[in-house]
């Protein structure tokens, strides 16, 4: 008995009413957006807010359960659950049925379940428990590709799935790297190749003059150029090759202009060579000088610009029609109102029509004449726009930022390598899902399929992010009673 009031009262308290607050405030929306005008009973199981309030019993006596046994088991099992896992995803790749083109779910019954949802729960223990070992340091090599590893298998497990939203989502954990001591610059050469993707796929087609020559290559050339000119001056403060630079490109493109002999394809040309000459160039002061930063800089000039040119393969040759269609929507490259971009536009129409205040529960007329589909899944946030206003979707924005703060707070206060790790990987991967669900629900980012947690419909996603949050918990109230 004086464990349990001792467990209780070293409970973070703040996590518990935010989570609760989120658990009902979603189950009302829940509630909003399937309802139907036929519908007389509020608790009825037939309807998926009454089978909601059994995913959400389920989750309470989960989180009951994982508080009553010792912090302890969940490091010390965390490769057996981690292989586990990955045994699971592998078998589901070969004996889950076909749901909207992915096999990602696994079906008992009535019942289904998708094991990519335990994976994010256990590569973080997994992370947890490798960053925690003595001597572990990011700049070890074998450290780093163990990480990636760790990371990594799930993922492409889960793209065999052809389930990709969920695979992205991991992605998150190198969120939780760089408070590891991940270098930030690789952060900004990720931003750069994909600012360059984005840049290069809707102005490929664009042609400089006339009808040849790609608008988008030579922006993303010159900027890649410009990059090498000021990564020399930041890292070597070598002005004498940056001046180099910039006289050899005025020069080049100088000529291109005098000779004007179809000078809209020759621009590409003299963009592409600037590129690989400075490339070359600073491979051999790397040679010379023994510097290794000349190298560095020439290797992303060059891995950006093959990631610049194969942009379009990839886009064409490895993602699927639907996938491709989506991000045409996202970055207006194609318009599709009535097909993959009908369900965006019902859930602006339905945010919008929302106004500051919101129509009022149940009173929302796109969600109650079922415009949008998917509205209590992965578009349960254009019902709390319609139904609650701006004012509805602030608070709910705010529920978040309050929950990932209050984590952070936690993972700071004490010194356990695996709790930190651990915690930073959970408020990485909340923190993708809010962005990038609200980002598609507003039209920002393209649909990838990923619920709001606690909030979006299902057992799978609520059961998930419950057992993360509660295993937390318990693990802050290990390391409270540690020092106690």
């Amino acid at each position: 008995m004086a464990r349990k009031i001792q467990l209780s009262h070293l409970l973070d308290k703040w996590v518990i009413l935010i989570f609760l607050l989120m658990i009902i405030f979603g189950w009302f929306n829940v509630y909003g957006a399937s309802y139907g005008f036929h519908q007389t009973n509020f608790w009825s199981f037939e309807y998926r807010s009454g089978k909601q309030l059994i995913w959400i019993a389920c989750a309470f006596v989960i989180g009951g359960v994982i508080l009553l046994l010792d912090g302890k088991y969940y490091e010390q099992l965390a490769y057996i659950f981690y292989a586990a896992v990955l045994v699971l995803l592998a078998i589901t790749i070969v004996v889950a049925p076909n749901i909207k083109g992915s096999h990602s779910w696994l079906v008992f019954g009535p019942v289904s379940f998708q094991p990519a949802e335990l994976a994010k729960l256990a590569t973080a223990l997994a992370l947890g428990k490798y960053i925690s070992h003595p001597g572990f340091s990011l700049s070890k090599r074998q450290d780093v590709w163990w990480v990636f590893g760790i990371i990594l298998t799930p993922f492409v497990l889960i793209v065999l799935q052809a389930e990709t939203g969920s695979a992205l989502v991991f992605m998150a954990f190198f969120l939780m790297l760089y408070r590891e001591g991940l270098p930030g610059i690789l952060l900004l050469i990720v931003t750069i190749l994909i600012v360059l993707f984005l840049i290069v796929l809707p102005l490929s087609e664009v042609p400089i003059y006339g009808n040849v020559g790609s608008l988008g290559f030579l922006i993303a050339l010159s900027i890649i150029f410009l990059i090498e000119i000021g990564a020399v001056v930041a890292y070597e403060h070598d002005w004498k090759t940056a001046r180099y630079f910039l006289l050899g490109g005025v020069l080049l493109f100088g000529i291109g202009l005098l000779l004007q002999i179809s000078y809209d394809v020759l621009f590409n040309q003299i963009a592409l060579f600037l590129v690989i000459l400075s490339s070359l160039y600073l491979i051999f002061l790397f040679l010379y000088k023994r510097k290794r930063a000349y190298i560095w800089i020439a290797l992303f000039a060059l891995g950006a610009t093959v990631v610049s040119f194969s942009g379009d393969y990839f886009f064409d040759h490895v993602l699927e029609q639907h996938q491709r269609t989506r991000i045409e929507v996202v970055l207006g490259m194609k318009n599709d109102p009535q097909g993959v971009g009908y369900n965006v536009n019902q859930s602006k129409i339905a945010i919008g029509s929302g106004g500051f205040w919101g129509k009022g529960f149940l009173q929302g007329t796109q969600t109650k004449l079922k415009y949008v589909p998917e509205q209590d899944t992965d578009f349960i946030f254009c019902t709390v726009g319609e139904e609650h206003g701006f004012v509805g979707s602030l608070g709910v924005l705010l529920l978040y930022a309050l929950l990932l703060f209050r984590l952070i707070y936690i993972a700071e206060s004490h010194r356990d390598t695996f709790l930190r790790v651990y915690t930073y990987s959970i408020v990485s991967i909340m923190l993708f899902h809010v962005l990038i669900n609200v980002g598609m629900v507003l039209g920002l980012t393209p649909v990838i399929g990923i619920p709001l947690p606690f909030f979006s419909y299902g057992g799978s996603s609520l059961w998930s992010f419950t057992v993360m949050l509660f295993i937390l918990l318990r693990l802050d109230v290990s390391q409270k009673m540690r020092f106690r």
